[in-house]
């Protein structure tokens, strides 16, 4: 019978440490994560803008540290609650009056973040991060700015009846591209675009095409920036 012993403490241990595992395992599972978008958050210059961040599964964390921050920052923090309050201490200066979470969505898990009056400066990645899981993760904000382009005529040739065309758009960020259509919808074949970027980061473009002018000839700019999905237009009378 004194054989039987030892193999008994080692099953013994065994489910022991097979439980103690388990347990591990289920405890890990539990722990709420950090979710946000996969896809960039594009936004307007001047508008309010949420950047979206959710505990999953949900958890109050109004008693949570949580942490909005900018890794090319320096201080890095857009917005902190911490102790069940705002913390501005280490604030970055160009966030100051323009951030806030939501105590009632707080509770929810909800850490989503309200940026107001978008800068330019705003564009970049930002990381939503829960100390207390040891989770984060990270955000795009795509900043951008539209105008309408204007049209003027540049020259003319009376021999051939042919007319340049200026089309011309400025305050645009990011860089936009600029295209030429006939009355039909078909691009047309023009200069290269000229661009300008002002003191103020944002871009002026221009361009000629050269066309027959005739009295049924219509035509028309485009001025498009498909990273945030604008596209504003000019057209001849």
């Amino acid at each position: 019978m004194f054989w039987f012993k030892p193999q008994l403490r080692s099953l013994s241990a065994f489910v022991f440490h097979h439980a103690v595992f388990l347990l591990l395992i289920r405890s890990c599972a539990g722990l709420s994560q950090v979710i946000v978008p996969m896809q960039p958050i594009v936004v307007t210059i001047g508008d309010d803008i949420i950047l979206p961040c959710h505990l999953e599964p949900a958890t109050d964390a109004v008693a949570m540290t949580c942490e909005w921050s900018r890794s090319d920052l320096n201080p890095r923090f857009v917005h902190v609650w911490h102790e069940r309050e705002e913390l501005v201490i280490n604030q970055h200066p160009s966030y100051k009056g323009r951030t806030s979470l939501s105590t009632n969505k707080l509770k929810l898990g909800d850490i989503s973040l309200k940026l107001s009056g978008v800068k330019l400066s705003d564009n970049g990645t930002y990381k939503c991060f829960i100390p207390e899981l040891r989770t984060e993760s990270t955000i795009k904000l795509v900043v951008g700015l539209a105008s309408s382009p204007v049209i003027n005529l540049a020259g003319n040739d009376r021999d051939t009846g042919a007319v340049v065309l200026e089309c011309e758009s400025k305050g645009w960020y990011p860089e936009p591209e600029v295209l030429w259509l006939d009355g039909e919808g078909n691009l047309l074949s023009a200069g290269p675009t000229e661009t300008v970027r002002g003191p103020d980061d944002l871009y002026t473009v221009s361009s000629r095409v050269t066309v027959e002018k005739r009295h049924s000839n219509s035509f028309t700019c485009r001025v498009q920036q498909n990273n945030i999905n604008q596209t504003r237009e000019a057209h001849t009378c």
